[in-house]
């Protein structure tokens, strides 16, 4: 990845946070480097204090800091804010935090010099990852303790992950690869800290997730309108047209594209007849639609921040550096909470499904909870406790982090968007919808192959084949459930169960 001036891309931070990308800079981030630097150098020879250059930070602003102390009030910065506690943050959230903060260094408006920039560069590509906690974000003024411990291993302190996965001093990882510690001089330290990155990088990563996660709920939405025997009817691209919201309609065509040519479809005057579907059924491409509206507007806002360069203060094209409050991580957080509530409502409409799919009384001639001998055997009746334990969870988690503030900085910092914490949930929401899904895969699949005599769709028959080749046991004597369910959660997680059904309807939306 060659991170130059002007931004980079979503699948940019994908393959350097996950896939270990190497990354390079270009002749013209080098070049803005160097000229953003001289900028900060002769303001910082001025008698004149400038915030950041040759001042305290914060409600410590007001403090005018000597040439002679400079270099150790940017030491001092990284190590004072490094004060992350809790559990550390998984590897690729830390290089999707620090490849953006280069990204941003690389602006030419931050006043870093080059030779930082490009240890920055290197740490990346030596696999070395700083070991980052779960607590330490307001989300305002920067995700300040998660990437304070990032500038802190270029220094050379702190701990950090070797390639091999051992836990780490920074400084022996650094001279094992021959990277040699920064000494950061003025301004640096500061804007090393001071970016909306980590939560960013999760947002990147959660939409990347989110975007294979609303396929296979498509997917498996079908599944289970066809164990139901429900009518395909209300997915016509007509009368989707007439209320032309884009998600809804790309996710009732996929449907439409699953369920193609099925003889479990539209069996409502049969046995036990009825005149509509239940609204878990029948309004599936409106929900699952409106997440994936949310998710538009959330990928707008990411791409907006993946061209931005947020530090305060910014080196300006002028020459003038000023102050500004573009640190502030509203925007971010705001979308990170509208996804949490989306993939709570997606997890909570699958899961009625689910139940729907158990309950003699509304399966339209199922056994109860899809067990062997009922009675004797309880099915699929605990793993649909265990789904209802997860959206109960996932609503917990909808809960807005972005409408809390608490001050701090002795209230210079009064209004804060606690967008890291956002992001956070969103991680675990994304991770627990992942398994609501795969839990109603489970029950949908054997619910259809229950249904003797009537076929299903080809590209529902080709998902049943897949996972059952992929360890997930058919209908049966009830038997150890939990090696089931999560061979069906890694078999949605990993992208197979949306690449098997494609093998037969071609790209999904």
């Amino acid at each position: 990845m060659v991170v130059g001036t002007s931004g980079v891309t979503a699948s940019d931070v994908l393959a350097v946070a996950r896939d270990g990308a190497r990354v390079e800079l270009s002749a013209e981030a080098v070049a803005a480097l160097a000229a953003a630097r001289e900028i900060v150098d002769a303001l910082a020879a001025k008698p004149e204090p400038v915030y950041g250059v040759s001042t305290g930070f914060g409600a410590l602003a007001t403090r005018h800091i000597s040439q002679e102390l400079r270099a150790q009030l940017q030491r001092n910065i990284v190590r004072s804010h490094a004060a992350g506690l809790g559990p550390r943050v998984e590897r690729e959230v830390v290089r999707a935090l620090m490849f953006l903060r280069l990204k941003t260094v690389c602006s030419g408006h931050t006043g870093v010099r080059p030779e930082v920039a490009q240890t920055m560069a290197d740490v990346l590509n030596a696999g070395i990852t700083p070991v980052v906690h779960e607590y330490g974000s307001l989300g305002c003024s920067g995700d300040l303790a998660p990437l304070s411990h990032c500038a802190l291993t270029l220094m050379g302190e702190g701990e950090a992950e070797g390639p091999d996965g051992t836990v780490r001093p920074a400084g022996e990882l650094l001279a094992e690869h021959g990277i040699a510690p920064v000494e950061l001089r003025e301004k640096e330290g500061l804007a090393l800290l001071n970016g909306t990155d980590g939560m960013l990088g999760m947002l990147v990563m959660a939409l990347a997730d989110l975007d294979s996660l609303y396929k296979s709920a498509d997917i498996t939405a079908a599944l289970s309108m066809e164990a139901l025997l429900g009518t395909d009817k209300v997915l016509a691209p007509e009368l989707h047209a007439i209320r032309p919201h884009p998600g809804q309609g790309a996710s009732a065509a996929n449907m439409l594209a699953v369920l193609k040519g099925s003889e479990l479809t539209g069996h409502h005057q049969d046995d036990a007849p009825r005149v509509q579907d239940a609204y878990s059924v029948r309004c599936a491409p409106q929900v699952a639609g409106a997440g994936r509206d949310t998710m538009a507007h959330a990928r707008l806002v990411a791409e907006r921040e993946l061209a931005s360069a947020v530090d305060n203060p910014v080196v300006l094209p002028d020459g003038r550096v000023e102050s500004n409050g573009n640190f502030h991580g509203a925007p971010v957080a705001y979308v990170l909470d509208f996804l949490a509530i989306a993939a709570a409502d997606l997890a909570s409409i699958a899961e009625r499904r689910t139940d729907r799919l158990l309950d003699k009384n509304r399966s339209h001639g199922l056994p109860p909870f899809l067990a062997d001998d009922a009675g004797v055997d309880s099915g699929l009746m605990i793993a649909q406790y265990t789904q209802a334990a997860l959206v109960s969870e996932m609503k917990r988690l909808a809960v807005p982090a972005s409408a809390d503030s608490i001050p701090s900085s002795a209230m210079q910092e009064d209004h804060v968007s606690m967008g890291w914490s956002a992001a956070r949930k969103l991680r675990t929401a994304v991770d627990n919808l992942t398994r609501v899904v795969a839990i109603e895969l489970y029950a949908a699949t054997r619910a259809i192959e229950l249904r003797e005599g009537l076929a299903p769709a080809p590209a529902s028959q080709a998902a049943i084949t897949a996972v059952r080749a992929a360890g997930v046991e058919g209908p049966g004597p009830d038997r150890f459930l939990a090696p089931d369910l999560a061979a069906a959660d890694a078999f949605v997680r990993d992208g197979r169960l949306v690449a098997a059904v494609e093998r037969v309807t071609g790209p999904l939306a």
